[in-house]
């Protein structure tokens, strides 16, 4: 009777497993990692599993499109890779596992349009270019990070979306490579022989720095680190993409958010959009992930700012 009962519990972990696998978690209590969901004030996101004692987690994190999988950067710092990691967290056999070290020295671990390679900064650059890397996925895991772009300027920030244009930021100088403050917000176009490269503009980029993002994937909006002050501190602000290519005046997205001055960046929106996750704090001893409900939101501000 026992091994019936164990044999018929390990069949269903494996069937649910698999039709996670299929259809996605979000509507389940095990979606994002089985937290307790928040409202429209932002809460610590998965305090107790992510970090240990000496690190924090921070930046962009990414969850696979069906809610099994989620990546991201560990330190314990800001300014430096020596230590950082990406780590993840894997939906198995009924049950979360992990968190597990997928690479070291890279962060910003964001995903293809079809799941299937991951894109990453930091790495062992050679103080001369910038890089985006990437690793693919088989049925072993995920290969090691290979260069997938390499620019004698800036690229910080990268996205890629479902048309194939790629975000980034830049100051599109490569004498001025390490000039934050003139970073704008940029649209990549990549063909087979040949990148460009282009800032989006006024009004979505100011004289400072504008280098922290999230662009959806059908670029229907963005939401930016706004107001950035000259130690970082920031706003999160959000711009919608107008029918003429354009883009919309940055609206903040309210004081609930943008509660007092702090570093806001890493902004990332689940793929079922419901809530954003991104990066706060004063200084990396308080630094964490903070995530809130979000597509009642998006809808408000966007029936508000777009009007064609």
């Amino acid at each position: 009777m026992n091994k019936l009962f164990f044999a018929m519990m390990v069949l269903f972990l494996l069937i649910s497993t698999s039709l996670y696998a299929q259809k996605g978690i979000w509507n389940t209590k095990d979606a994002y990692l089985g937290q307790k969901l928040p409202g429209d004030t932002p809460e610590i996101f998965a305090a107790n599993i992510l970090a240990k004692a000496d690190t924090f987690a921070f930046d962009r994190v990414a969850f696979s499109d069906d809610g099994t999988e989620f990546y991201y950067p560990t330190n314990n710092t800001w300014f430096s890779g020596v230590n950082g990691k990406v780590r993840y967290m894997k939906f198995e056999n009924g049950k979360w596992n992990g968190p597990f070290v997928l690479n070291e020295h890279y962060y910003a671990p964001t995903f293809s349009a079809d799941n299937q390679t991951l894109y990453f900064l930091g790495g062992q650059g050679d103080g001369k270019h910038s890089f985006v890397w990437q690793s693919h996925r088989t049925a072993k895991g995920w290969t090691a990070p290979e260069i997938y772009l390499k620019k004698g300027y800036g690229l910080y920030d990268f996205m890629p979306t479902a048309s194939g244009t790629c975000y980034a930021a830049s100051n599109v100088h490569p004498d001025k490579r390490t000039d934050f403050q003139d970073y704008d917000v940029s649209e990549l176009k990549m063909t087979a022989t040949d990148t460009t490269i282009h800032s989006l503009g006024e009004p979505l980029n100011t004289p400072g720095f504008d280098g922290d993002f999230f662009v959806a994937r059908d670029e229907s909006y963005i939401v930016i680190s706004a107001k950035e002050q000259k130690d970082y501190e920031c706003e999160l602000w959000i711009s919608f993409h107008k029918k003429d290519g354009s883009w919309t005046a940055p609206a903040s997205l309210g004081p609930k958010i943008n509660d007092g001055p702090a570093h806001r960046w890493g902004e990332y929106v689940t793929p079922d959009a419901k809530y954003l996750i991104y990066s706060t704090g004063h200084s990396p001893k308080d630094c964490h992930l903070a995530w809130v409900r979000f597509d009642h939101l998006l809808a408000k501000l966007k029936k508000e700012n777009l009007k064609d």
